[in-house]
């Protein structure tokens, strides 16, 4: 499904500023945007990468001092961006890291269409868990991303990157040290069943640090799918406010519409994000 190989494809390496404010800071994100992807979103905004898998093969060993050079970059974190079907190699390379002196956080930022087995095998060596909440019924999951029984297995594998991680957890500067923070895209028509998905985290704890993202922009195949060929509205990404607020979440991240073509990235370009 992935179209991966064994060894690990990695398209773009940087300080990122595009993530919350406390996952980028003030010093930006170290991300690794990894190559290709265990979903095939007909509307991926890094389709690119994800499904045309741009990016260069890597050794776990010079991924490693990528990271330690992120670090001292003076970036907040190492931010692991689609790691999923990399599992053992990521878990190799971060193996390799920690000797090497990486102090900084470890984020791994997935669609949340995880292996609890797999996660298991990553406790203790992250520290943020940055998953999606993508979609309530997995007959929309199939139709709009390629796969099977996204809804149990995000919710399993939402529950075990809590387990290990808890609430977030933040310095004086209100950066992220450890924790968990879920994404979820409001989409347009409701295809992402906002209300369940919130339902189900609020069932895990009220506390959970929630980004709920008004930033969908039809881009890849979406023109191709009617739910999909336009922009969410504003009354749309009110209601989904609006049912945050009354399931009793206070932790909530939100997005100003306006700011949805600045989330369109280019990986042709050395900077992906560099006229964002």
């Amino acid at each position: 499904m992935c179209r991966a190989g064994l060894g690990l494809k990695v398209a773009s390496i940087g300080p990122h500023f595009g993530e919350e404010p406390m996952i980028s800071g003030s010093r930006g994100s170290g991300a690794i945007f990894f190559s290709n992807c265990n979903l095939a979103c007909v509307y991926c905004q890094n389709y690119q990468i994800s499904q045309e898998g741009k990016g260069e093969a890597i050794s776990p060993e010079e991924l490693a001092e990528k990271m330690i050079a992120l670090q001292a970059q003076g970036c907040h974190n190492i931010n692991l961006v689609s790691p999923t079907h990399y599992g053992p190699q990521v878990i190799e390379t971060l193996l390799l890291v920690k000797q090497k002196g990486l102090k900084i956080p470890v984020v791994y930022n997935s669609n949340g269409y995880e292996s609890v087995e797999m996660l298991q095998m990553f406790e203790g060596l992250i520290d943020i868990y940055l998953p999606d909440v993508k979609y309530a019924d997995d007959a929309l999951a199939f139709q709009y991303s390629g796969i099977n029984g996204y809804v149990a297995a995000n919710r399993a594998a939402i529950t075990e990157m809590y387990r290990q991680v808890r609430n977030l957890e933040m310095d004086n500067d209100g950066v992220a040290l450890k924790g968990m923070l879920v994404r979820h895209l409001v989409l347009p028509e409701d295809v992402a069943g906002t209300g369940r998905s919130l339902e189900f985290l609020a069932s895990v704890s009220k506390d959970i640090w929630l980004s709920l993202m008004s930033q969908y922009h039809p881009r890849y195949k979406a023109a191709q799918y009617g739910s999909l060929k336009r922009k969410l509205t504003p009354e749309e990404y009110k209601r989904a406010l609006d049912a945050a607020i009354k399931l009793g979440f206070e932790n909530i991240l939100g997005q100003e519409m306006e700011s949805s073509d600045q989330y369109l990235p280019d990986f042709e370009k050395a900077n992906p994000f560099e006229s964002n």
